[in-house]
């Protein structure tokens, strides 16, 4: 038996058929938001406050009730690397007790740390608490000069963990000012999108039509200085900004566990890229140059900068071989790290300003001056308390300190905040001062 078909009959087969394998919804934006909403989390932080009312502190004590009040407040953030990096806004985790990550993919819950974060520039590095060898779905980075004014983006977020948020939009301005340094950003510096940005997707991603991170969500203007009312007007910190505050926050030069490598890579390039090679550093000392090409560590590709310092970490006390390519030649450099504080150190700080320093929760205290240093010089004196260095809130400790000091370029001053307690009769008296030194060439 045999069957015959009308040409007509077999073009609407033919039509039948494709409609099945081409879905007319399946345009950009989708395959932009399926690829980019794995790595769209959900932010949400405990934060305990003090109360400060006597009367109130007096009644909660009779009732055996705590002394602070807890707020929880949400936002969002997005996984850049796949060993459970993160990034979001700082004002999302500032004074956070606890943070609790949720994936709107997921039903699962983590808990986060803060690995460092940035006042000024109002991003942050989290950690996700995984299952050991736990992987996660990594948003892509665009390049930093990778920008088109007017194409299409989308404004991703988690808020209130109710699950992925999406809004389109065009980009309808990029940064107009670079930052100055030590300044925070503002308006001038970020992206503009009339894609709505939701209460909530503060730390969210900003997303081009590959699905490439462009910037991170920040603030929504909602009326001018005036006070008229405004709509459509969302501002997000461009990944060029991101990537600065990310090698200034998490810098290669020194690798966690308190290893001195000395070399810096380009935050999200593929393959990385060194930037900045410190001078007598491991690094230095390896034989890398600026414009290396990264090509392994240890036998190992990394993927990103994060993975970068794992994997040196990893081999922190042996020679590490790293693969460079420099050119069309590709080669390679032994290094051999060590410990921060064998250089980082009292010693260092000594030299190069003719001060010992004594860490206090006021600041530094000076303990010693040398007359014929920069600090005794310039009058400085045993009690004075160091409260800004550079016009910024000193660095933690020491060691920071001392990393501050060996950055600076020859002839490069250093400006010091001090309180200087002045004794008249039996009362001590505060008074503040400022001073500029020109560490010492070492």
């Amino acid at each position: 038996m045999s069957f015959k078909f009308s040409a007509s009959l077999l073009a609407c087969f033919c039509l039948a058929a494709g409609a099945q394998e081409t879905d007319i919804r399946r345009d950009a934006t989708v395959n932009a938001v399926e690829q980019v909403m794995p790595t769209v989390v959900n932010i949400a932080t405990k934060v305990k406050v003090q109360v400060r009312n006597p009367l109130e502190q007096m009644r909660r004590q009779m009732w055996g009730q705590p002394l602070f009040d807890e707020f929880i407040s949400q936002g969002s953030g997005v996984v850049i690397d796949e060993n459970g990096y993160l990034l979001t806004n700082e004002h999302v985790i500032e004074n956070a007790d606890r943070i609790q990550v949720r994936f709107g993919t997921t039903t699962n819950t983590y808990e986060a740390t803060v690995v460092s974060s940035d006042e000024k520039s109002d991003v942050a590095l989290l950690k996700l608490q995984g299952k050991p060898g736990e992987k996660f779905r990594a948003i892509k980075m665009a390049r930093e000069d990778d920008l088109l004014l007017g194409e299409t983006v989308l404004a991703l977020g988690n808020p209130v963990g109710l699950g992925g948020s999406v809004t389109r939009g065009i980009l309808s301005s990029k940064s107009r000012i670079a930052p100055q340094e030590g300044e925070a950003l503002d308006i001038p510096n970020y992206l503009q999108t009339d894609a709505p940005i939701n209460p909530g997707n503060s730390g969210g991603p900003l997303v081009n039509m590959r699905g490439e991170l462009i910037g991170i969500n920040a603030r929504v203007l909602t009326q001018t200085a005036n006070g008229t009312p405004v709509q459509g007007i969302g501002f997000a910190i461009p990944i060029r900004l991101v990537e600065e505050s990310l090698s200034e926050i998490m810098p290669t030069e020194f690798i966690k566990s308190h290893w001195w490598f000395g070399a810096r890579v380009k935050v999200g390039s593929y393959p990385l890229v060194v930037t900045s090679v410190q001078p007598e550093s491991p690094a230095g000392k390896a034989g890398l140059k600026t414009g290396d090409v990264v090509m392994q560590v240890n036998g190992k590709v990394p993927k990103t900068f994060i993975d970068f310092g794992d994997l040196l970490a990893a081999g922190a006390e042996t020679d590490i071989p790293i693969t460079i390519r420099r050119g069309q030649d590709v080669n390679d450099v032994h290094v051999r790290m060590v410990p921060e504080q064998t250089v980082f150190n009292t010693k260092m700080i000594r030299d190069k300003l003719g001060l010992t320093l004594q860490q206090s929760p006021n600041g530094f205290v000076i303990t010693d001056v040398q007359p014929d240093s920069p600090a005794g010089v310039a009058g400085l004196q045993p009690r004075m308390i160091i409260q800004a260095i550079d016009l910024q809130t000193p660095p933690e400790n020491i060691e920071g300190v001392a990393k501050l000091l060996y950055e600076k370029k020859k002839g490069d001053p250093v400006t010091i905040d001090l309180i200087v307690l002045e004794q008249n009769g039996s009362l001590t008296m505060l008074r503040r001062g400022r001073v500029q030194l020109v560490p010492r060439a070492t």
